[in-house]
């Protein structure tokens, strides 16, 4: 058992929080939004719920009155706080400040480098990143990464408590923005939008080309595995032929700017690439649990056998 501590009890540190204590692990959750706190437990219960599970572990969860507190005798300390740098910073500064001396420190951030976060950070030997997916009790993948100052030994017993919780962890051995998912992910999402914005197609068609072709298969067979199937005679004869046509921008799409400018944000003002209504916004988030729900239950039921 690991003594843990979760800063952030928002949408992923209550996830992050049902996964430790699933794993038979006490954590201590901190925020200071008194009412996310306060919701804390009604919202893993509900949760745990929705998944078909029992609510047992929940009683290993305990809410912290401040940060001090949920650090002070913690083992492992995540922080899953608002994706800002300076704000990232500081809570490492009070956190090393109360945490003991052998307590690992690992920052949630999607991607900003773990060198940067962990720049105030004193003894940055037990420092790193833990790229967990949301939500973290459907999305087995967990991206560990290195600094260049981050112990070895240190990478190992992340890897092996997140492994021992039933997680898909991945060492990233440099620390480079975006880590490795999200450099994939955004790799395709700017040729999608180039796509959009040379009016090659719009955007139902992008999205319906990707989820009934290659997005089939991915969960079992990745880009390298793919590569080596086809041949990387093949992948180099399609190399050939298309990368120099590719969107190679190192800047954001001046189509995402726009619509960004114009206030057109996606789900949160019912405009963004595509128009959304609350039914659709409902109807494509109970989609995306309902299947990953599917996916998580069907690995379970193959591991039993």
């Amino acid at each position: 058992m690991v003594r843990v501590a979760i800063i952030g009890a928002g949408l992923m540190g209550h996830g992050l929080a049902l996964v430790f204590a699933q794993g038979g692990h006490e954590v201590w959750v901190t925020d200071p939004q008194a009412d996310a706190l306060d919701s804390l437990h009604v919202r893993v219960k509900a949760t745990l719920a929705s998944l078909g599970k029992t609510d047992d572990c929940v009683s290993r969860i305990h809410a912290a009155s401040s940060l001090e507190d949920a650090v002070s005798r913690a083992e492992l300390v995540v922080e899953a706080a608002p994706e800002k740098l300076e704000l990232k910073q500081a809570l490492f500064e009070r956190i090393e400040a109360a945490a003991s001396m052998s307590c690992i420190l690992a920052s949630n951030t999607s991607v900003i480098p773990i060198t940067q976060v962990m720049a105030k950070v004193k003894y940055k030997a037990r420092a790193l990143g833990t790229h967990w997916w949301n939500p973290p009790y459907l999305v087995p993948l967990v991206e560990v990464i290195q600094t260049a100052e981050t112990e070895p030994s240190i990478v190992t017993r992340m890897m092996k408590l997140l492994a021992d919780l039933g997680k898909v962890p991945v060492h990233v051995k440099k620390d480079v923005p975006g880590f490795v998912g999200n450099r994939l992910q955004h790799a395709l999402w700017r040729e999608a939008i180039s796509l959009i914005e040379h009016g090659v197609c719009d955007a139902e068609t992008v999205d319906l080309v990707v989820k009934n072709s290659f997005g089939r298969r991915l969960a079992v067979l990745g880009p390298i595995e793919n590569a080596d199937l086809v041949g990387t005679d093949l992948t180099l004869d399609i190399h050939n032929q298309v990368l120099a046509s590719l969107e190679d921008a190192h800047q954001p799409s001046p189509y995402l700017q726009k619509l960004v400018a114009d206030g057109q944000l996606g789900f949160k003002t019912d405009r963004g690439f595509k128009i959304w209504d609350t039914s659709k916004k409902d109807k494509l988030r109970k989609k995306v649990t309902e299947h990953l729900k599917a996916i998580s239950a069907l690995l379970e039921e193959q591991n039993a056998i």
